[in-house]
């Protein structure tokens, strides 16, 4: 459909020659927020890397449409400046850049413009006000000595600052006590305030999404989104777990 921001169709995706994904169809609009879910190694994050465009990530069939738009053999840097966002579960260090830079020079690649220095930390203030961080983080080498929830946080000040159309955050909620999980969630809130974005979240948990408006849940099993529901999904999925979606059990 012509309104579609994402448009994923029989994509099948390979690792070191080993197909991961086995043909995954979805369609996300303008305003939606996704949530991907399953047990672990069912290729949730293959697919965010396959969406990014890693290029250790080996699309073998299929295509991805972005904003009409074919990306499926995109590199990943022409991916993020149309606006396409990957948060990771295990965020890298980069001894040498800082945070602030980093995401200046990101944000000016973005725009494909200079922006101000006074300008940028101006709304670099804002943001970090919002995540409850302390300034002098960005004068941190990026990641560097950060605890995990830090990383996190610092990954969401990227998105919030980059605004890209769509975010696919991994395991964002991953190993963060629930102060840090309060303040992950009130950020993404605010990513999903402008309805011309979109929001995929992969998780295994559920406690990110309990101050979202979730639209649509897949549900994923061994590369194959084998389930597609409403909000009611998610609930289904805490009460019962995935069992009833196993080999065997479908």
């Amino acid at each position: 459909m012509t309104d579609s921001l994402l448009q994923i169709q029989g994509l099948k995706v390979g690792v070191e020659g080993k197909e991961i994904l086995h043909g995954i169809h979805l369609t996300i609009r303008p305003g939606e927020t996704h949530v991907l879910m399953g047990p672990n190694g069912a290729g949730k994050s293959t697919l965010g890397f396959a969406l990014m465009g890693s290029p250790r990530h080996e699309v073998t069939e299929g295509s991805v449409l972005f904003g009409g738009r074919q990306i499926t053999h995109e590199t990943a840097d022409k991916r993020a400046r149309q606006g396409l966002f990957l948060s990771f579960q295990n965020p890298l260090e980069v001894p040498g850049l800082t945070l602030g830079s980093f995401i200046r020079s990101a944000l000016e690649q973005r725009r494909g413009v200079r922006i101000g220095i006074w300008e940028f930390k101006k709304e670099l203030k804002r943001v970090m006000d919002l995540l409850q961080m302390e300034e002098s983080y960005a004068d941190r080498d990026l990641n560097v000595g950060f605890s995990g929830g830090e990383k996190k946080k610092a990954e969401i000040l990227q998105l919030l600052m980059l605004k890209p159309r769509l975010a696919i955050l991994d395991e964002t909620d991953s190993g963060l006590d629930v102060d840090a999980v309060r303040t992950v969630s009130r950020g993404v809130e605010e990513f999903v305030k402008d309805k011309t974005r979109a929001l995929l979240i992969i998780t295994h948990s559920t406690r990110i999404l309990e101050a979202l408006s979730v639209d649509r849940t897949h549900v994923m099993v061994d590369g194959r989104i084998v389930k597609t529901g409403d909000a009611s999904l998610v609930k289904e999925i805490n009460d019962h777990g995935f069992e009833a979606y196993m080999p065997g059990s479908l």
